[in-house]
């Protein structure tokens, strides 16, 4: 299966984003582009100096290490 593919069923439900800088990022799915540029509902932002609320959020896709549906 395809990335791409994988993100299409993704929408609409909760994923994790894991970025470079040991940060993370949890939400909804809310969409995405071919250079995987996410946008998230309800985000959540987890980094080692906690976790921060942060609602409608677009995580850049150079950014990304993996994204887990």
């Amino acid at each position: 299966m395809k990335p791409l593919n994988v993100l299409q069923g993704s929408v609409g439900k909760n994923v994790i984003v894991e970025l470079k800088g040991k940060r993370e990022y949890r939400g909804v799915l809310d969409g995405y582009d071919p250079h995987m540029n996410v946008v998230l509902k309800n985000a959540e932002e987890h980094s080692e100096a906690g976790v921060r609320k942060l609602g409608t959020t677009i995580v850049r896709g150079d950014n990304v290490i993996y994204i887990s549906p």
